[in-house]
């Protein structure tokens, strides 16, 4: 992971102790923004994408430790609210280009601080959010702009497990990453 002046590690992990709300992009930070359109049975056009597991299961472990996730994407796609389903996420905001009353949503509604947000993105409607939250990332696939814009950059593109490094990140930060590791039963 990149970290953008003047964050340093001993911030970072001091940042990510406090999150209790991770939001993000779906295209290009979920997936790797590629859209897939596949006729169904009738012809018609139907969109898909490509999510990657280890992302998923780190969503999962997200919720067992009260860590609420959710998307803001400007796309509306069945497969981004099956994901969301699979993965426990608490929002799903589909078809907004426009993100920042969503995000006011989310802080009212989970009742917490800018400061107890992070939100990873990769292109320029992420930055207003990525602005106004306590920790932001950019996908390695990021435009260069938002990569700037963001406090650390994660080392590998959206869909390829981007979300899985904050989500580590966050768990490390907090002191349960040595519990998982038991859990599965991970020998150092």
């Amino acid at each position: 992971m990149q970290l953008n002046p003047p964050l340093t590690e001993e911030r970072l992990y001091e940042l990510a102790a406090g999150i209790k709300v991770l939001l993000m992009d779906v295209d290009g930070v979920m997936t790797d923004g590629r859209l897939y359109l596949v006729p169904d049975r009738d012809g018609k056009m139907v969109e898909t994408k490509g999510f990657d597991s280890q992302d998923g299961i780190g969503l999962r472990w997200l919720s067992w430790y009260d860590i609420k996730t959710g998307v803001i994407s400007g796309r509306e796609s069945p497969a981004t609210t099956e994901r969301a389903r699979q993965v426990g996420m608490t929002w799903v905001f589909q078809g907004h280009i426009e993100k920042i009353p969503l995000y006011e949503q989310v802080l009212a509604e989970a009742k917490v601080l800018p400061e107890e947000v992070a939100y990873i993105g990769d292109d320029f409607t992420d930055i207003v959010i990525m602005r106004r939250v306590g920790l932001s990332f950019a996908t390695a696939n990021a435009r260069e702009e938002v990569k700037r814009s963001a406090m650390a950059v994660v080392g590998v593109p959206g869909g390829q497990g981007a979300v899985r490094e904050v989500i580590e990140l966050i768990l490390k930060a907090r002191g349960i990453w040595p519990e998982l590791l038991k859990k599965y039963e991970v020998v150092d």
